[in-house]
């Protein structure tokens, strides 16, 4: 399973692409917790996440469909640059929109917690309560030390794939 032999471009394209969705599974995992512990407590979950976890899914698949037609020898390489300009554009828009509210947030001056995400949604009932069971991302990333690191780590995975 070599694939054509494009010297040290193919070989950075097949370790790019693995690396890709190395990051891309991680942020899946991640994401996919929160809103797995958001939704089982009865909370919506914000449609910064949704969003995070959909372009990423689409990610994921376009890396696996690209890889394997280049392990093929048949994936079209000016399409596969416009289609890549498109995932980066989404990924941008992912990393813009989950950094704008953890830019100005401290992890460290978070009081020591040791919750999970079912912690945070339940210390954010009252808001719920006023927003129709809508959480909001922006109070609900500063609940706990754990929650501001994950949404952190989830935000420089989303600036490394850039």
């Amino acid at each position: 399973m070599a694939g054509p032999n494009y010297g040290a471009l193919g070989a950075t394209f097949k370790v790019v692409r693995m690396l890709q969705a190395v990051s891309l599974l991680a942020i899946i995992g991640m994401t996919a917790n929160f809103i797995s512990e958001m939704v089982s407590s009865s909370t919506s979950p914000p449609n910064v996440l949704v969003g995070t976890l959909s372009v990423t899914c689409i990610a994921v698949l376009y890396c696996a469909i690209t890889y394997i037609l280049f392990v093929d020898g048949i994936l079209p390489f000016l399409i596969n640059t416009g289609l890549d300009g498109l995932l980066l554009i989404a990924v941008v828009v992912v990393a813009v929109a989950v950094g704008k509210p953890l830019s100005y947030l401290d992890c460290q001056v978070i009081g020591e917690t040791t919750g999970n995400a079912y912690a945070f949604t339940a210390a954010l009932g009252s808001s719920l309560d006023k927003s129709g069971g809508m959480s909001n991302y922006n109070n609900w990333i500063g609940a706990t030390k754990t929650t501001c690191f994950e949404m952190k780590s989830i935000w420089g995975l989303s600036i490394a794939l850039w």
